[in-house]
C-alpha cells in the first residue's frame, strides 16, 4: 500500500488543534479561499471532511493512496496523518470539527475511535474505512451534496439560535448520504475486519508479521496494512498495550531473531545482520552492544564457551 513521502518522519509531522484551522472550536466550514492548503503531511486534534468541487489530485490519508477529483470525499479521523495537495485551480470545501459537537455522548478518547463498534457510532464509518474505499459520487449524487455545503456555510455566517443544532444535523445528513451509497461495501469490510478480533489478535497478527518479514525494511504503514489496521491505531495499540513504539518493538524483535542465529547457526555476522533487518554488520554490532554489553561475536564466543562440554 503506498505510504507518506519517506523523506517526512512522524517527528517532523504537525499537528493542529481547531483554533488554528477554524474559526469556531466546535464547527467550521471554509473553501480554497480561505487561505494556502497545508502542503505537507500532517494530523490534527479534530474531525476533518474535505470535498473536491474541481481539480484532479491523489489524497493520503494514513497508509493509502485514493483519488480526489470532483466528487470525492476525504475524510478524516482525528491525529490520522494525511495530505492533499491541490493543483492550480482546484476548488474544494473543507469541514472541520470537534469529537464533541459530532457525539457529544461519546466520552472516549480520540486514538481509541477504531474500538468503537459500528453500530453504536454508524457516522464514524467512513472515516474509519477511508483507507479502503474511494467515496465519491456523480454530478448527479453530488448536487444534494452541494446543496447542504450550501446551507452549512449560510448557517456557519449566521450563528444565531439554533444554529449549531441545524448545523449538527446537516452535517450527519452529508455523512448519512455517503453511508447511505457505501453500506454493502462498508458493512463488508466491518465483517472482515471483525473476524479479525480484539487487541489481542491484532497485537498476535503485528507479531506474526513482523516475524515474517525481519530481514526486509518494514514502516509502520506497511505492518498496520498487513493487519488491516490504520498506523495510527497500530502505534497507539502498542503504546497502550506494551508500552512500546513500534521502533522499540521493532529492535527488539530483530535483536531477539539474531540471538537465537547466533546460537544456533554458524552463519557470519554480517548474513545474521542482514537477516536481522540491518542495514550493515557496524551498525548492527553497535546496537547489539549496546543492548547486551558485548559484540555479536563476543556473545557467540561466551556462550560456545558455557555450553562446551567440560574435559
Amino acid at each position: 500500500m503506498p505510504t507518506l513521502p519517506l523523506k517526512y518522519t512522524f517527528k517532523q509531522i504537525r499537528t493542529y488543534a481547531m483554533a488554528e484551522r477554524a474559526d469556531h472550536l466546535d464547527f467550521d466550514i471554509r473553501t480554497q479561499e480561505s487561505g494556502p492548503p497545508l502542503t505537507r503531511p500532517h494530523r490534527h486534534e479534530y474531525f476533518q471532511i474535505k470535498l473536491s468541487l474541481a481539480g484532479e489530485a491523489e489524497q493520503t490519508v494514513g497508509g493509502s493512496v485514493r483519488p480526489f477529483r470532483r466528487g470525492s470525499f476525504s475524510f478524516v479521523l482525528p491525529y490520522r496523518v494525511h495530505l492533499i495537495p491541490h493543483p492550480p485551480g482546484a476548488r474544494y470545501v473543507m469541514i472541520n470539527f470537534s469529537q464533541r459537537f459530532l457525539r457529544p455522548d461519546l466520552q472516549i478518547d480520540a486514538l481509541d475511535l477504531e474500538d468503537v463498534e459500528l453500530a453504536r457510532a454508524p457516522e464514524l464509518a467512513p472515516f474509519l474505512y477511508q483507507e479502503y474505499l474511494d467515496f465519491h459520487f456523480d454530478d448527479a449524487r453530488f448536487a444534494r451534496v452541494e446543496e447542504i455545503v450550501a446551507q452549512l456555510h449560510a448557517e456557519n455566517a449566521a450563528r444565531g439560535f439554533g444554529s449549531l443544532a441545524q448545523i449538527r444535523g446537516l452535517l450527519l445528513q452529508l455523512i448519512a448520504l455517503v453511508c447511505r451509497k457505501y453500506e454493502p461495501e462498508i458493512l463488508a469490510l466491518h465483517a472482515a475486519q471483525g473476524q479479525h478480533g480484539s487487541r489481542r489478535d491484532a497485537l498476535q497478527r503485528l507479531a506474526r508479521y513482523l516475524r515474517e518479514h525481519l530481514g526486509e525494511e518494514i514502516a509502520l504503514a506497511d505492518a498496520a496494512a498487513a493487519v488491516h489496521l490504520s498506523p495510527n491505531y497500530v502505534a497507539h495499540l502498542l503504546k497502550k498495550e506494551t508500552g512500546r513504539t513500534f521502533t522499540e518493538l521493532l529492535t527488539e524483535r530483530r535483536m531477539e531473531h539474531a540471538l537465537e542465529l547466533l546460537a544456533h547457526t554458524s552463519s557470519r555476522i554480517d548474513r545474521i545482520a542482514h537477516a536481522s533487518g540491518f542495514a550493515d554488520e557496524a551498525y548492527f554490532t553497535r546496537r547489539f552492544k549496546q543492548r547486551y554489553g558485548r559484540s555479536p561475536r563476543a556473545y557467540r564466543t561466551q556462550l560456545r564457551e558455557t555450553l562446551a562440554p567440560a574435559r
